[in-house]
């Protein structure tokens, strides 16, 4: 990985030099509706976009649906400047469990993350070649617990594999995460409390006991 990198900056230097009259086209892998919404707010002046819902991580399934209706949602609400287009994959709850095997036990932002942001960047890098797409990249650098080095690195790795360049991106800067905030509120966007996977929904609900306890105490 190469954390000295300023992907902020990378990407404002492509933007810049993005042709004006025929925008180029963009998968953008979504992980939810709050991230997705400054990420959509600042690419859609510059990329007609494809935004892609794969996330087998989620569970239950019917969190994965709830997130997903809540994208759909979000979309239509925005008034968005450049043409969106959302598509949903299904549930693959077994692809994630098989890249996490072995890895049960690694704390939430570890090589099990890596794992899965390798598992859904692949994906997402397989329909930006078969949709014909100019760049891809992810919403997941938006969040203040994703490693925006690893995800670029990854996405890079796979991005040259199936032939279509990675969008470098941390949404996080500039006020990224914080705008997102505000766009949460401004639409009443249902915000989970875990990243998704029953690992991590497992590591919330203990924080929040030891939390409680030493309120209690």
């Amino acid at each position: 990985m190469q954390p000295n990198r300023n992907y902020a900056k990378e990407l404002d230097q492509i933007l810049a030099a993005l042709p004006k009259r025929q925008p180029s086209r963009l998968l953008l892998h979504a992980c939810c509706a709050p991230c997705s919404s400054y990420v959509l707010e600042f690419l859609s002046p510059y990329f007609s976009i494809d935004l892609l819902y794969y996330n087998p991580n989620i569970s239950p399934k019917e969190e994965f649906e709830k997130r997903r209706d809540e994208l759909e949602r979000l979309v239509k609400a925005m008034p968005l400047k450049g043409r969106v287009t959302l598509l949903s994959a299904k549930h693959e709850g077994e692809a994630f469990l098989e890249v996490a095997h072995g890895l049960e036990e690694e704390p939430e932002g570890g090589a099990r993350c890596f794992k899965c942001y390798r598992l859904r960047l692949e994906a997402a890098a397989r329909v930006a070649k078969a949709r014909a797409c100019d760049y891809f990249t992810t919403t997941l650098s938006i969040s203040p617990l994703k490693n925006a080095a690893a995800l670029n690195q990854i996405g890079e790795e796979v991005g040259e594999k199936w032939g279509v360049p990675y969008l470098p991106s941390d949404f996080k800067k500039k006020n990224g995460y914080k705008r997102s905030l505000e766009l949460s509120k401004e639409y009443g966007l249902y915000r989970q409390d875990y990243c998704g996977c029953v690992y991590s929904k497992e590591e919330s609900r203990r924080r929040k006991e030891a939390k409680q306890n030493a309120s209690d105490s």
